[in-house]
């Protein structure tokens, strides 16, 4: 067993439809940060699924449903923290508005 640290979704503005951000292909990922900013002068949204390889995303697997984000603000996530992804599962996101939030996120992937 392997395991290496990666940024598993670079530096990037979060779409305001719903977008697969990250696919553990072929291994497991752990998620160890996840941050959002808000870098526009109003409040934005932004919403979190992590999904199984045979799903979709839905409010089946929805983690964090518009989350609010105040201008300037940054949040980190401590409810995807230590979270995994098996073996082809994903992460998606959906934005309030398609230029106001940027995210990244880092963790480990185990082959």
């Amino acid at each position: 067993m392997t395991v290496t640290v990666k940024v598993l979704i670079p530096a990037k503005i979060a779409e305001a439809a719903q977008t697969t951000q990250y696919t553990a292909t072929n291994l497991t990922a752990i998620i160890d940060k996840f941050t959002a900013t808000n870098y526009s002068a109003s409040a934005a949204t932004i919403s979190v699924n992590l999904v199984t390889a045979a799903d979709t995303a839905g409010n089946q697997n929805l983690i964090t449903k518009t989350k609010t984000l105040q201008p300037s603000e940054t949040y980190t996530f401590p409810e995807l923290v230590g979270h995994v992804l098996g073996a082809n599962g994903f992460i998606s996101t959906i934005a309030g508005t398609a230029t106001a939030i940027n995210i990244r996120a880092s963790g480990r992937e185990v082959t």
